[in-house]
């Protein structure tokens, strides 16, 4: 882990919005150069989930596409967003989840249906007792296309719910929660979200523009994956930091009891920031 990512550390404001509102945006956490790049091995695994039969006119929610490049690898200890993760979460964590969605224009006329609110873990937050639910996890979504306008399958949210275990939903299904607004961000930008946060994603009303968008799912290292997840093969070529957050671990327990070989990030935090030890 180079040093210089403690210049990108979670500010004080940044823990301030997110804490407040259950989202954070930083502009421009890719490059230009990496916008293309990531964009380029999108489209070669969306060309090829069509030659296998995808519908072009619906979505692709496509999971666990770490292993299909490196530039996908190489976000997941990205210096830029990982020491804000850390930041929220601590250091005992790793990446849990992982996917990739495409929005094709639906060639559909707006309307004001309610979109499909939602908190994410699924059971959790039906088995979990507590008030409010935990945060447990947080996603990064990286937006390679531009967003900047609504009704291009922005996602909406309603900033400060992640606090809400429930959600006023409009009657008859037209319109959407009170406070509810879109997120519209330009392409290279880095959205992080509380998984408590109530959203929706929307349809892209937009007609010639896809929407492209990367999610990476962080949690605490006791929290099972929530996708397959087939990156044991990339540990013996990753650095101590990044193994452990491809899901590396000594034994069962050390998932809950860990040592210092497994979470070598604490050790690094302790030299290099140990405010947050």
């Amino acid at each position: 882990m180079n040093q210089s990512c403690l210049n990108y550390a979670l500010t004080a404001e940044e823990r301030k919005t997110f804490e407040e509102t259950g989202y954070l945006i930083v502009e421009d956490a890719l490059s230009p150069e990496q916008i293309i790049e990531l964009t380029t091995e999108f489209d070669r695994i969306y060309e090829r989930k069509l030659s296998e039969g995808h519908d072009p006119k619906t979505a692709l929610f496509y999971p666990n596409f770490i292993p299909d490049h490196e530039s996908f690898l190489s976000l997941v200890d990205y210096e830029k967003v990982l020491p804000k993760v850390w930041g929220i979460l601590g250091w005992n964590i790793y990446l849990y989840h992982a996917h990739m969605i495409s929005t094709p224009p639906s060639g559909q006329l707006k309307n004001d249906g309610t979109f499909g609110w939602h908190q994410d873990s699924g059971r959790v937050n039906r088995e979990i007792e507590s008030h409010p639910r935990p945060r447990l996890s947080l996603k990064v979504a990286y937006f390679l296309s531009d967003v900047s306008e609504p009704d291009r399958g922005n996602f909406w949210v309603v900033p400060g719910s992640h606090l809400h275990d429930e959600i006023d939903i409009p009657a008859h299904r037209h319109g959407q929660p009170e406070g509810a607004i879109p997120v519209c961000v330009k392409p290279g930008s880095a959205v992080f979200f509380d998984r408590r946060l109530w959203h929706a994603g929307t349809p892209n009303w937009s007609t010639e523009l896809t929407r492209k968008v990367l999610f990476y799912g962080y949690g605490y290292r006791w929290l099972r994956t929530k996708d397959d997840m087939t990156v044991s093969h990339l540990w013996e070529q990753s650095d101590p930091i990044r193994r452990q957050l491809l899901g590396a671990g000594v034994n069962c327990n050390g998932f809950y009891s860990p040592s210092d070989e497994d979470v070598p990030l604490r050790t690094w935090l302790k030299e290099h920031q140990p405010e947050l030890v």
